[in-house]
């Protein structure tokens, strides 16, 4: 039989994914893939029980619903610091996973290069791959993640056709500053491309750190096509409810790709969510409020088991060191971790483009009880992995 696409074979399942998966063979605390275990808000919840007797059970609008692009770009608008035209400057899309995708799609050619920083959300290089385009990895430096504007710029030497840029970043937390982004921005004009932005955990960003949306930079906009989701705002991972945000000519060409790749996100999701996307102020704050308290809980507990972790700036992850424990492969450890300790994780090496064996991730996008829980479990770390123990 002939073979198969060489384009599949370049990149793995979704580790994340499979951890999940891990996790529940255990039953360990599932502390790897990013959701939570708390309701979404009760207005969410009981606009969804009126909707489901309503007339919203067919197709909507492939690129969106009209009263769910109108109530999204008031609400980005308000956000984002530009009036957002609902009609010809939003996709709507099933989730922001499908947004990258269809950004990807929409702007790359097979051949072209993309950069992608390291650490980084594993579908970006899949993504890419998809697309026919080469990763190019420019590495962000712990403890900070801070990069290398020189070896910035001789990727973009390579004249590729996008950047990536995950803000704040998944796995590791960073929040890049203005002055970072102005570095970026810069290069991007200098050397012509185009900047794909994933923006999910735009309001979970801890003081003193604040989100800039790169759109808002001076004469970025033509050039910028931002990715997000409502799934970490409004806790609702299994809705798929992401959007495009970009200028009218890039929309007119992500229409396209979105129609033929899933033809429209759920339309009853659509309606349900919108009013949360009508909340005001106070609901932000109070989601960065709980999302600070539960970061500090979780890092404080870490501390007090003496376990090595990053801080991170925004989004909901932490960065572990297990290098103590002496494991040449961080899936292992990890295997190990959920199957003789009880907890889900990551391993850090699933984000790396460098050679990292000795990180993992955990997330705290859950109740205190089970972040609780978890840390309960992790007493017994070193008992149930001895340090310097080898794979």
């Amino acid at each position: 039989m002939q073979s198969l696409s060489e384009r599949s074979s370049g990149f793995t399942d979704s580790v994340i994914r499979r951890m999940t998966r891990i996790s529940l063979q255990y039953g360990a605390v599932n502390l790897s893939q990013g959701f939570p275990d708390f309701e979404p808000p009760k207005e969410i919840l009981d606009r969804l029980a009126q909707v489901a007797y309503e007339d919203y059970h067919q197709y909507s609008i492939t690129w969106g619903a009209q009263n769910f692009r109108e109530a999204l770009a008031a609400k980005q608008s308000r956000f984002m610091g530009r009036s957002i035209d609902p009609d010809s400057e939003i996709v709507t899309t099933c989730g922001s996973t499908e947004a990258m995708m269809a950004a990807m799609m929409t702007i790359v050619n097979p051949g072209d290069k993309v950069v992608i920083f390291s650490p980084f959300y594993e579908n970006y290089a899949a993504d890419s791959i998809l697309s026919g385009a080469e990763p190019i990895y420019v590495p962000l430096t712990p403890p900070d993640f801070h990069f290398d504007p020189n070896v910035l710029e001789d990727a973009f030497r390579s004249h590729p056709k996008a950047l990536v840029l995950c803000n704040p970043s998944n796995p590791c937390g960073k929040v890049f500053s203005r002055g970072e982004l102005e570095i970026i921005a810069e290069l991007a004009a200098k050397y012509d491309l185009y900047v794909i932005t994933d923006e999910v955990y735009e309001h979970i960003v801890y003081a003193p750190h604040r989100h800039c949306y790169f759109t808002a930079l001076p004469e970025m906009w033509e050039r910028t096509i931002s990715c997000s989701s409502l799934s970490k705002t409004y806790s609702v991972t299994g809705w798929r409810l992401g959007y495009i945000i970009a200028p009218p000519r890039i929309i007119e060409r992500a229409k396209k790709v979105h129609d033929f790749l899933t033809v429209g996100a759920a339309a009853p999701l659509q309606e349900a969510v919108i009013p949360g996307l009508k909340f005001t102020q106070d609901y932000y704050d109070g989601l960065l409020a709980q999302y600070t308290h539960k970061k500090e809980l979780f890092l404080k507990g870490l501390d007090e088991l003496h376990i090595i972790h990053n801080d991170p700036e925004g989004a909901y992850y932490v960065l572990l060191d297990i290098s103590e424990f002496g494991y040449d492969s961080d899936l292992k450890f990890c295997e190990d971790l959920a199957r003789l300790v009880g907890v889900g994780a990551v391993p850090g090496s699933s984000f790396f483009r460098e050679p990292v064996q000795h990180l993992i991730r955990f997330h705290f996008a859950k109740r205190d009880e089970t972040l609780l829980e978890a840390l309960n479990r992790l007493e017994s770390l070193r008992r149930k992995i001895p340090a310097k123990k080898r794979a």
